[in-house]
């Protein structure tokens, strides 16, 4: 929600500075996130005047300017039409940034003449769309003078977070209320111009009394859909609105100012009378944004005898839009059901600045007056004859009433204020105390006849109140959070008991055996593109109503964000890059705990002493998976390597590390060159997946564990040199062997692996290290070379024998 000081201070006589109401917005709940002036992007274009023009010797359409920008002459090239000597412009000298066009200026040569610069239109200043021609200004303007100070483009624009609970602070005059209600000023009267009408009304109805419960219309005859006046359009602007025409710019005006939304029809495009009904099953309207929406018999449409008009109280179609040509108008002022609006908006995809007032809530008991507002412009701005206003249905007006105890602030917002106080906040915020209407009829006289608990009627305008805590909330909010005192929460005795479930001390174990081992955590979004979840298997889980279609699929790897993210290192120059993240992946079946690794760019740089830089390689991945596994607790002594480790990874160069052949406890390898190409990645990636969930808990041993004690005999080492089938997993020459003796083999691991000159072909030589640990006694030779035969003996029934 944008809006300027100056507009603020149309509802607000305030004293107070722009800062002081800046830190009061964020104090009472409406948080600013930016201050900005909206004339500093035009600061370096000055007012000047064309002092000649003649026509380009090299193009018909162009013409050769001298401008004077106060700092004497400079030669101009421009084809606008009404270009001359003796029009005042906006120039923008070279080195100046076009907004419009996303251009900054240079000196450039035009058909063989050189130009200086540029004399602007208004569409490439952003200060609306005409484009036909050149700015002109008053001949009196004040040559050589900043444009933006000219124009009174100086006006701080704040852009404040309405959280979706405020729909009273949609418009400037809702936020108006709460800063005088905070004592930076008084809200001023809301007043209008009064007309008479003529005529009968519009023939408007609504027969769908759910979705729009009241529609009330009038119509204007004679208008003249010019261009707005210089103050609407000058604080559209500031705001980054486009000014289109005077009908538009006055319903977008009260749709920011007074947050009511309005629809104006060209009445020479409707057939018959306006009607508020359901849409048909299948029925289609162009929209305002040039787009065409199916709808549904859930949908509530304005409609006449020949074609749906408008998507009701979300967009207004496109054929029954004002134009320069239009002379009759009929204003809409409609009343619409929030639950409707959101559920079409979600269904059709479909956002306005609209919808976004109308799905929390408009006041409905402002359609009268709103009405009136705006046909009080139209007839001002436009000129013309209003009709009678035509009123069906009926606003919801229930009047709501609370009970409310002045402790309960104390009590449940901890923070103590004086009775007399809160009644007056609450007044200053439109809410009614028994018979005290405003702040202004509050007299201690009159309080004091309100006895137990005060019956507190809620304004129309804040539907989001519904209990007493409600008014505590206001109450509070208006004094400020930060005075409430800090307390401490009260402890209890003894000593403290851990909180941690294991799976979070799970987590935390492999956080910090990851960042230990130099990889650096990022955290990346759950939600991604249904692009990005493609290459992984796609999501299990669409959500119905996305923020953005980037966001939009529950990841079913973290390897996807991770991904990603590695992509935008390396293009920005990084040379290395390891990351790892702790999440969850999101399965048809349930959420799945998982750390994710990826690896790309170099492992090793270039340098003297090893060449060029080494990259990542598969190797690299399992070393990752094996030792990120081990200081999570799993026993990595008893796991295997299988491949399937998925679609995503490269064959032959990823496998999955697993407790028997159903549980995986990591995948890990190279990423699919299809994977890569999906991400727009040029290189290798290594990559692993650890499944947190997968790893069998410890077993309860006691409190305590026993002291280590080393053995107190030597080791006994022995290699052993196999000659294998090339296609033989040397880890399942490895457990074999490791079984032989499970009493004396205490590890067993390849230290070498060839295959060349002396090997046959389709074998491999595979040395293996056997480490024999004695307990009771040192082993005889003859214990050894048993041990040895049960070694080989077992190799053999993998087809490997000793070589020789």
């Amino acid at each position: 929600m944008k809006f300027t000081l100056s507009w603020l201070k149309q509802h607000l006589e305030t004293t107070a500075t722009l800062d002081q109401i800046v830190e009061a917005l964020t104090r009472i709940g409406l948080e600013v996130e930016g201050v900005e002036n909206p004339g500093e992007k035009l600061a370096a274009f000055k007012i000047a005047k064309v002092l000649s023009a003649e026509r380009h010797p090299q193009a018909d359409k162009l013409q050769i300017l001298s401008v004077d920008a106060g700092n004497g002459p400079l030669q101009v090239v421009c084809g606008a039409p009404n270009a001359r000597a003796g029009l005042v412009g906006v120039f923008g000298a070279p080195g100046a940034y076009v907004p419009g066009l996303d251009v900054t200026l240079k000196l450039a040569s035009i058909r063989g003449v050189e130009s200086n610069g540029m004399m602007c239109s208004t569409r490439e200043l952003e200060l609306g769309e005409d484009h036909d021609g050149i700015i002109e200004l008053p001949a009196d303007a004040p040559i050589g003078t900043a444009y933006p100070d000219y124009a009174g483009l100086t006006d701080p624009v704040i852009d404040v977070a309405i959280t979706p609970n405020r729909q009273d602070c949609m418009g400037v005059r809702g936020i108006a209320r709460d800063l005088a209600a905070a004592g930076l000023g008084t809200l001023t009267p809301l007043t209008f111009d009064t007309f008479t009408s003529e005529g009968a009304g519009p023939d408007v109805r609504t027969d769908d009394t759910a979705g729009c419960p009241a529609f009330f219309a009038q119509t204007v005859t004679g208008v003249t859909n010019g261009e707005s006046p210089e103050w609407m359009r000058r604080s559209l602007i500031a705001i980054g609105q486009k000014p289109i025409s005077a009908l538009v710019d006055i319903t977008n005006y009260l749709m920011i100012d007074l947050g009511r939304p309005l629809h104006v029809y060209d009445r020479a495009k409707l057939s018959g009378g306006l009607v508020a009904r359901k849409a048909n099953d299948g029925e289609q309207v162009i929209a305002l944004n040039g787009k065409t929406y199916t709808l549904d018999a859930t949908m509530t449409v304005i409609a006449d005898d020949a074609a749906v008009h408008d998507i009701g109280g979300i967009m207004g179609g496109e054929h029954s839009g004002v134009s320069a040509d239009t002379t009759d108008v009929l204003i809409e002022c409609a009343y619409f059901d929030p639950d409707h609006i959101a559920r079409t908006g979600q269904k059709l995809t479909l956002t306005s600045d609209a919808r976004s007032r109308f799905e929390r809530g408009v006041d409905p008991a402002f359609l009268e007056d709103g009405l009136a507002i705006a046909t009080a412009l139209v007839l001002h701005i436009c000129g013309g004859t209003a009709s009678d206003v035509t009123r069906s249905g009926e606003p919801l007006l229930e009047p709501r009433v609370i009970h409310y105890d002045p402790r309960l602030s104390a009590d449940l917002g901890g923070l103590h204020v004086a009775p007399e106080r809160q009644a007056r906040t609450l007044l200053s915020l439109g809410f009614t105390i028994g018979a005290i209407k405003s702040a202004d009829a509050f007299s201690d006289a009159l309080f004091s006849t309100i006895e137990g608990k005060w019956p507190v009627t809620i304004p129309t305008w804040r539907r989001d109140v519904d209990g007493p805590a409600d008014l505590v909330e206001e109450v509070v909010r208006i004094e400020g959070i930060d005075n409430i005192p800090s307390t401490p929460l009260p402890r209890m005795p003894g000593v403290a008991k851990p909180t941690a479930t294991p799976e979070q001390k799970l987590e935390r174990r492999a956080r910090r055996a990851a960042a230990a081992r130099g990889l650096d955590e990022a955290v990346t979004w759950s939600f991604l593109s249904e692009a990005e979840a493609a290459p992984f298997g796609g999501g299990a889980w669409t959500l119905a109503n996305p923020i953005s279609e980037d966001l939009k699929v529950m990841r079913p790897s973290l390897l996807s964000g991770l991904v990603a993210a590695t992509g935008r290192n390396l293009k920005r120059g990084q040379q290395s890059v390891r990351l790892f993240e702790i999440g969850r992946r999101y399965l048809a079946d349930a959420e799945r705990a998982t750390l994710g690794v990826v690896l790309a760019g170099d492992r090793r740089p270039r340098g003297w002493r090893d060449g060029k830089a080494a990259t990542f390689d598969a190797y690299d991945a399992k070393a990752e998976a094996v030792a990120l596994l081990a200081a999570s607790g799993a026993p990595v002594d008893n796991l295997q390597v299988m491949g399937e480790a998925g679609d995503a990874w490269h064959p032959g160069q990823s496998g999955t590390l697993r407790l028997g052949p159903k549980t995986v406890l990591a995948s890990f390898g190279m990423l699919h060159p299809s994977v890569l190409k999906a991400f727009d990645l040029d290189g290798a990636v290594a990559a692993v997946e650890v499944y947190l969930d997968a790893i069998p808990p410890k077993r309860a041993s006691g409190f305590t564990r026993p002291a280590y004690t080393p053995p107190a005999l030597q080791a006994v080492r022995r290699d052993f040199a196999f000659l294998v089938p090339a296609a033989l997993a040397t880890d399942t020459l490895v457990r074999a062997v490791k079984g032989a003796d499970k009493v004396a083999i205490v590890s067993a691991r390849v230290f070498d692996v060839f295959t060349g000159q002396g090997v046959e072909e389709g074998h491999k030589s595979v040395a293996v290290e056997v480490v024999l640990q004695p307990t009771a006694k040192s082993f005889t030779d003859e214990e050894i070379k048993a041990i040895a035969d049960k070694v080989v003996a077992a190799a053999a029934k993998q087809g490997a024998s000793l070589r020789g």
